[in-house]
């Protein structure tokens, strides 16, 4: 698979406990991107981070939190980005969703002459 140099990264902020069904919302988000055929999906977990109720949530061992922030980032042409908008639309009940223009470097492995 090939992504075009100048491609766009969906950017969802969430939170650990957000679900999808039984599942973690940032597993089924990747599972649903890979499932429709986008580059690739990385997810982050951050050690502190607070969203629109401004409460904090931490990983510092006296204020320990069970729902960490947690970003899944997705790079791809942006017309397959916009494509998945309403997959994603319909699987988040809360969060932030970010959609930034980014050149494309590198990707994969090049081929052995």
């Amino acid at each position: 698979m090939q992504i075009p140099k100048d491609a766009a990264l969906l950017r969802i902020f969430i939170g650990e406990k957000d679900r999808h069904g039984h599942a973690p919302l940032y597993e089924a988000l990747v599972l649903k991107a890979r499932e429709a055929g986008l580059a690739g999906a990385t997810v982050i977990r951050g050690p502190l981070g607070f969203g629109q109720s401004s409460i904090l949530h931490t990983a510092k061992i006296l204020q320990l939190s069970e729902d960490l922030p947690i970003i899944v980032e997705i790079v791809d042409a942006e017309a397959r980005i916009e494509t998945f908008l309403p997959t994603l639309d319909s699987m988040m009940t809360s969060g932030l969703v970010t959609i930034e223009k980014v050149r494309v470097i590198h990707y994969g492995k090049a081929a052995k002459a």
